[in-house]
């Protein structure tokens, strides 16, 4: 089959990457403020592909969403703790445009951005005043089968 080579990107190309990154966060973070909202709650989707951050004032009317997708991952790289802390980040910008102070975090899903999220959440200048897990839970699951007759 031949030699296996193993590519690594130059400073570089990583600059270049990270800038882009940056440059899609910059870009995102245009958002006009509706009402003054004080508080607001935070839910963090986190699947085995992707991070989805969404931002609700209490009634639950969405201001603010952003995945590790729209930021600018691609692929498998969507799904790691390293892009959830990138799209928390850019959430954390938009708190702080909308001038929120105190937020509730809910977490759902099975993901491995959950934790690194919520850590860069509480990195930030925010009041978390609480944080749940809503992940569903099956209790007894679906009906089985009936047994093959042979």
């Amino acid at each position: 089959m031949g030699k296996k080579r193993v590519v690594a990107k130059t400073k570089e190309e990583l600059l270049k990457e990270r800038e882009k990154i940056e440059a899609a966060v910059k870009k995102d973070v245009q958002v006009k403020a509706p009402q003054k909202v004080k508080e607001g709650r935070i839910y963090i989707f986190s699947s085995y592909n992707n991070t989805i951050l969404t931002l609700t004032d209490k009634e639950g009317n969405v201001l603010y969403w952003t995945s590790a997708g729209r930021i600018g991952f691609k692929g498998t790289k969507k799904g790691t703790p390293f892009a959830a802390s990138r799209v928390a980040e850019a959430m954390s910008q938009v708190i702080h445009k909308l001038k929120i102070k105190r937020i509730e975090i809910f977490v759902k899903g099975i993901g491995s951005g959950r934790d690194s999220a919520i850590r860069s959440l509480a990195a930030r200048d925010l009041e978390i005043i609480a944080i749940k897990d809503i992940t569903p839970i099956p209790h007894n699951g679906c009906r089985p089968k009936k047994p093959r007759r042979v």
